[in-house]
C-alpha cells in the first residue's frame, strides 16, 4: 500500500467531537509533513491544518482553528486530528495527505503534497 489511510469519521451532532487517524504504512517513519484538507459537497477542497514533519510547526485554517488540533507520532507512524466544538459546516469528506519531499515544514497548498488517502466522511448535524 502506498497511500496514508484515514480513519475515525462519523456522524455526530453539533458540539461533539471526533479524533481522525492517519496512518502511513509505506514511507516507514513519519518523516513527511502531513496536512489535512477537507471536500463539503459542491465544494472545491480546501486546507484545514498541517503539521511538520517533526511537530513543531502547525498551520491551522481560520475556520477550525481553536477548535481542531492537529498532532503525530513518527514512531507509530500516525497523525491526527482532534476536532472538538463540531459545527454542521464543519461537515465534509476529510482527506490527510503527505508532502512530496521528506522533512518539510507543511504547507496550505494541495501541490505540495504527493500522497493522499481515500478521505473519511464527517457529518455533523444540527
Amino acid at each position: 500500500q502506498v497511500d496514508p489511510v484515514e480513519s475515525g469519521g462519523g456522524l455526530v451532532q453539533a458540539g461533539d467531537s471526533l479524533r481522525l487517524s492517519c496512518v502511513d504504512s509505506a514511507r516507514g517513519s513519519l518523516t513527511y509533513a502531513m496536512g489535512w484538507f477537507r471536500q463539503a459537497p459542491g465544494k472545491e477542497r480546501e486546507f484545514v491544518a498541517s503539521i511538520s514533519w517533526r511537530g513543531g510547526t502547525t498551520d491551522y485554517a481560520d475556520s477550525v482553528k481553536g477548535r481542531f488540533t492537529i498532532s503525530r507520532d513518527n514512531g507509530k507512524n500516525t497523525a491526527w486530528l482532534q476536532m472538538n466544538s463540531l459545527k454542521p459546516e464543519d461537515t465534509a469528506v476529510y482527506y490527510c495527505a503527505l508532502e512530496e519531499h521528506p522533512f518539510a515544514s507543511g504547507s496550505r497548498r494541495e501541490r505540495d503534497y504527493k500522497y493522499w488517502g481515500q478521505g473519511t466522511q464527517v457529518t455533523v448535524s444540527t
